[in-house]
């Protein structure tokens, strides 16, 4: 433990050289020193503590959308500042932000769709990571995020929503366009590409709900349509939001999270010895590699009323950051939590948030990391490391941690 200042908000990216290359070190010594933080710079309270961390992030009565955080929570406030008022909130934002009623109105009928697809959707998930594997050319290195953890997840969410084959280069382009939307340092082509993407993939979307209307297919966006003539109180602008922030959301999280896993099995040979001997046991694999690096850093919350957390006073308005990497490796919770052990018994981790707010994507997730994982290793038994001294090139876009590039052999 130091004497230095607390680190602030913006340390706590992978802008800062220390914590890209071992969050731990920084976010180990801010939950032991502080683990209730003010951070004025971003006009937040930052919670490092699991037993801090999972109660508040399943609090229902506390706020989410930071409309209703106090002028001072500038980092919540960015997302609201230029907002127009008189416009319906639910068409402003997805559910990720909304409180209730929206939050509820919206994604009741969504999720009732999506945990309807993705309980029969195994089958097309293993086609599509049969035709990813079979595309990598394993006669030389080759860079898996690229080849398989990118696309993988995109083609994925492409066949739920029903986007037609010949479609697909151009969904993916738009796809890694809009997630520039999260890069608060994106450069110019980056923010052009995203210029480009938003607008294209608004108009395919209400092209497209607007055809499913007509014709109705065997597809997400086929259901959302459904619902809405069966009394769901939607618009299409609603639906529109919401099926791009699942695309956002679940493409860049899911892409990280197989990367991730991939990576951490190869630098623990037993771990994926274990694997190989049982592939019944990735689930398991799949909640350690969530437990030990998640794709996401944080989530938050606002104070609904005065409250009291880890002995430090929050008033009502004022916004709470929670530092889920803290929380999934708190040494009061999870026995020596710096060992990547797919063995390790289940304590519930907090990669995917809770609450009413749980992440809406986690089964789909799940469901291409666990099949990713194996097919994976299966197809490559002999899959390396290039060069196994190479050290990991991580991605600087704040609030997650995902690859850059992960050079294997197979």
């Amino acid at each position: 433990m130091t004497t230095d200042p607390l680190p602030g908000m913006f340390q706590l990216t992978p802008l800062n050289p220390d914590y890209r290359d071992d969050p731990h070190a920084v976010l180990d010594d801010l939950r032991a020193r502080c683990p209730v933080h003010r951070d004025e710079a971003s006009g937040s309270f930052i919670l490092t503590r699991y037993n801090d961390v999972r109660p508040l992030v399943s609090d229902r009565s506390l706020w989410r959308d930071p409309i209703r955080a106090e002028q001072a929570a500038v980092m919540s406030r960015r997302f609201v500042d230029d907002l127009e008022t008189e416009t319906n909130r639910g068409e402003t934002t997805s559910i990720l932000m909304l409180d209730n009623p929206d939050h509820e109105r919206i994604r009741q009928p969504l999720a009732q769709a999506l945990y309807a697809r993705v309980a029969k959707f195994r089958p097309e998930v293993e086609r599509i990571v049969d035709e990813a594997l079979e595309a990598i050319d394993a006669s030389q290195p080759f860079d898996l995020m690229s080849e398989f953890c990118v696309p993988v997840p995109v083609d994925a969410i492409a066949s739920i929503l029903g986007v037609d084959r010949d479609r697909l280069g151009d969904f993916r382009d738009w796809s890694e366009g809009v997630i520039q939307g999260l890069n608060p340092f994106r450069n110019d082509e980056q923010t052009a590409r995203m210029e480009a993407a938003g607008p294209a993939l608004s108009a395919y979307f209400t092209e497209t709900i607007a055809a499913r209307r007509a014709q109705p297919r065997d597809d997400l966006i086929s259901d959302m349509v459904r619902l809405q003539a069966e009394g769901a109180p939607l618009s299409d602008i609603e639906v529109q939001i919401n099926l791009t922030a699942l695309l956002i959301g679940g493409n860049l999280t899911t892409t990280d999270l197989i990367g991730n896993g991939v990576r951490l099995l190869l630098k623990n040979p037993a771990e994926l010895a274990k694997l190989r001997a049982d592939p019944g046991i990735i689930n398991a694999v799949v909640e350690e590699i969530l437990r030990y690096e998640p794709p996401v850093d944080i989530t938050g919350r606002i104070a609904s009323e005065d409250i009291e957390v880890g002995g430090c006073p929050v008033k009502a308005s004022q916004s709470m950051t929670f530092s889920l990497r803290a929380a999934n490796r708190d040494p009061e919770v999870f026995d020596d939590p710096h060992r990547f052990d797919v063995s390790r018994k289940h304590k519930p981790h907090m990669a995917f948030g809770g609450g009413a707010h749980i992440c809406i994507g986690a089964p789909l997730a799940r469901l291409e990391a666990s099949v990713a994982l194996v097919k994976l290793f299966e197809r490559f038994p002999n899959l390396a490391f290039a060069d196994p001294d190479a050290a990991p090139v991580w991605r600087t876009l704040p609030f997650f941690r995902g690859l850059e590039r992960l050079e294997l052999r197979a």
